[in-house]
């Protein structure tokens, strides 16, 4: 409930941001208040749905509730662009808001650890220690900063992991459960959910930019264009439960990762509106067995009182996953956007393709500049694309060397000759 009545105010104030500084604070709120609602719920799905088989599909339709808002959000955005003001898109989440700060008190029922513990404010400032550090790094690696700065910066998140680990050992309530780890099953989960993410969102990010920047598309076109892509993560996400029930999640989980390198493939080879569209599109379904299991793995691998910190935990990898794939294929697509631009380009040029075309209607021969940073984006998201594929087969590796013990959803121990995990509740966390 805080985080929904949080959440309620600070569209308002990045839609009147007077300042790029405010607007980023307020979309730091923003997604501070989005991290405690999606745990949240996925921990009231854990305690609600104690059955395993309906535990999947209930997190399919969580999964399908957030391919609908991304479905729906570009579209409805595009066409409040098209008529109103920039700031205008921040006011769609607020009826939203209003609407769950209402009904949520009345519908969901309530569960809590029984000894939850204190939050560690230690704890959350090394894990950002940790993590921030190598975001820099990968990102200067791309800049093409002294050699010294990501080193130095890899050096400080590495230290800092170390203390981190250190200190979640010695507490008695850590901000991250690393017990939870001993599990084969929930380790792969996670590991899938991370990698796989990042490979997503190392081609999903671009292609947006993609449509605008290089084919010209109008914010509405665009969204339109994304549609399917959205219709497609649906569509696997709603697949994914029926095709566990009968084959054991590694399976699933790496016959979806296969098949999405053909999308990947697309992208990389080919250019064109409707096959950055289809590539998508193939990806995004093919990758939705990742958010269904994945997730529903690292909750069921989890004593029922921990399956609060399990979701936080499986959250953070997806989240983390999503930054790591703008980090790391933004770094690469950069490298390759700026390697193929004049020398002798502005400045703005080097920098985005959108400071490239606002360069281009500057100058009297523009056109060949605007040309070039089209190519050279182009280039950038089929490497990002290539590096994204390769990422695919290193969590297909992962995925059937921890999970291949992990039975289908519908399989009892006994049917596979397992043992359940200790403290959890469901047979889908045997096989360690």
């Amino acid at each position: 409930m805080l985080a929904v009545v949080e959440d309620k105010q600070h569209p308002l104030i990045a839609a009147y941001a007077p300042s790029p500084e405010v607007l980023i604070a307020a979309r730091a709120l923003l997604g501070i208040a989005g991290a405690a609602v999606l745990p949240s719920t996925l921990s009231l799905i854990s305690h609600m749905f104690t059955d395993p088989r309906q535990r999947a599909t209930a997190i399919a339709m969580w999964v399908t509730a957030l391919s609908v808002g991304l479905a729906v959000g570009p579209v409805i955005g595009g066409v409040m662009l098209a008529v109103w003001w920039w700031g205008s898109v921040f006011l769609m989440g607020v009826p939203v808001m209003l609407l769950a700060l209402v009904t949520a008190r009345a519908l969901l029922p309530e569960y809590r650890d029984p000894a939850p513990g204190r939050l560690d404010p230690a704890s959350v400032a090394l894990f950002l220690l940790a993590v921030l550090p190598v975001v820099y790094a990968i990102k200067s690696l791309a800049s093409g900063s002294p050699a010294w700065q990501p080193a130095l910066a890899f050096a400080a998140g590495a230290v800092s992991t170390a203390a981190f680990v250190r200190r979640q050992n010695r507490l008695a309530t850590p901000l991250l459960e690393l017990r939870l780890f001993h599990d084969r099953a929930f380790t792969g989960a996670l590991l899938t959910l991370l990698i796989g993410m990042t490979a997503l969102n190392g081609v999903e990010y671009l292609v947006p930019q993609y449509l605008q920047a290089v084919a010209g598309q109008s914010p509405l076109e665009a969204g339109l264009w994304l549609l399917p892509g959205a219709a497609g993560l649906i569509a696997g996400s709603q697949l994914t439960p029926v095709l566990a029930r009968r084959f054991r999640p590694a399976y699933v989980l790496a016959g979806g990762l296969l098949l999405s390198l053909p999308g990947y493939a697309v992208i990389a080879l080919y250019e064109g509106v409707l096959t950055a569209s289809l590539g998508l599109t193939v990806i995004m379904f093919c990758v939705a067995p990742i958010s269904v299991l994945g997730t529903a793995l690292a909750v069921g691998a989890a004593p029922a009182e921990k399956a609060g910190a399990a979701a936080a935990t499986g959250q953070t990898a997806y989240d983390l996953g999503l930054a790591l794939g703008i980090a790391i294929t933004g770094a690469l697509a950069v490298a390759a956007y700026r390697g193929e631009i004049p020398d002798d380009a502005p400045a703005e040029a080097k920098d985005t393709v959108g400071g490239a075309i606002a360069a281009a209607e500057r100058l009297p021969d523009g056109a060949s500049l605007l040309a070039t940073a089209k190519d050279s984006f182009t280039t950038g998201l089929q490497t990002a694309a290539t590096v994204s594929a390769a990422l695919v087969l290193v969590a297909t590796v992962l995925v059937t060397t921890l999970l291949r013990h992990v039975p289908a959803i519908a399989a009892t121990p006994a049917d596979t000759g397992t043992e359940p995990h200790p403290g959890a509740a469901e047979p889908v966390t045997a096989a360690n």
